[in-house]
């Protein structure tokens, strides 16, 4: 994967690939998945997004979460950690599959909520997705090769819509 931002308009494949990806992992993970939600810009139609899809794997304990991590490097994932977001562990995707961002993490978690809650404001609120997505591409071109920067010159705009809806 490169290392620099791309963002791009929105593409209405990035849900077929989700439904494609989640298919391939539900089957080891079926027993013990609550949900696998589809977070993330590619999640929200109409958003300019980078062409990367995010999923979140939802069980309902710490055990699950340690199953599904050896369920998973079954099929070829990489189990990578936290990457700093407790509870919520990483996992680098197959050689044999479309790149993406996977996560398994318990219902309760933190970072979940918060991605539902942000998924589902932009679904509901087009203005304020356009206006991120307006943003997104703006930064990309800006910061196209500094992800970091990247990533913080929309956190004010992010942390202003979980703010709206209703994050404390």
């Amino acid at each position: 994967m490169s290392s620099g931002v791309q963002v791009v308009e929105y593409d209405s494949d990035w849900v077929r690939l989700f439904e494609q990806l989640r298919d391939f992992v539900h089957p080891v993970l079926s027993d013990i998945a609550i949900k696998i939600e589809h977070v993330g810009s590619t999640s929200v139609p109409g958003l300019a997004a980078k062409p990367i899809v995010d999923m979140d794997v939802i069980v309902s304990s710490q055990p699950d979460v340690q199953l599904a991590i050896q369920r998973l490097a079954e099929l070829g994932y990489v189990h990578e950690g936290d990457l700093g977001a407790t509870g919520r562990e990483a996992f680098m995707p197959p050689l044999n599959v479309p790149w993406h961002h996977l996560y398994v993490c318990t219902v309760n978690n933190a970072e979940y909520k918060r991605h539902i809650l942000f998924r589902d404001y932009l679904r509901s609120h087009a203005e304020d997705a356009k206006q991120y997505g307006d943003l997104k591409l703006e930064l990309a071109k800006r910061f196209q090769n500094d992800r970091k920067a990247y990533t913080r010159a929309k956190s004010e705009f992010v942390n202003e819509i979980l703010k709206r809806a209703g994050w404390r």
